[in-house]
């Protein structure tokens, strides 16, 4: 019963942020600072979800600092996103032997 209605209150959650800008937002929104305030939102709310995640995943800032620079410099140079993530991911285990 509880989980049912976890279920729907997430899908009701879901629609209602899918479907509120369509409701209020029926014109083309011409304001510039505020489709420039639009289009970095998903870029905030990433980084805002990321970020905490990281750092709370290996135990050690250390190991996840260097996970994350690792995953900064070959993203810096255009390897592919399964080509960072491993070398992230294998930076911070290596890293957690020496520590």
């Amino acid at each position: 019963m509880k989980l049912t209605v976890y279920i729907i209150v997430m899908a009701g959650v879901t629609y209602l942020i899918r479907m509120v800008p369509f409701a209020f937002f029926r014109k083309k929104i011409k304001s510039q600072f505020f489709r420039s305030f639009l289009y970095y939102i998903p870029y905030a709310v990433l980084s805002a979800m990321t970020i905490p995640a990281i750092f709370y995943s290996t135990g050690s800032y250390v190991t996840a600092a260097v996970g994350t620079a690792a995953a900064i410099v070959l993203a810096y140079f255009g390897l592919p996103l399964i080509a960072v993530a491993l070398a992230a991911a294998a930076a911070a285990f290596i890293t957690g032997f020496f520590i």
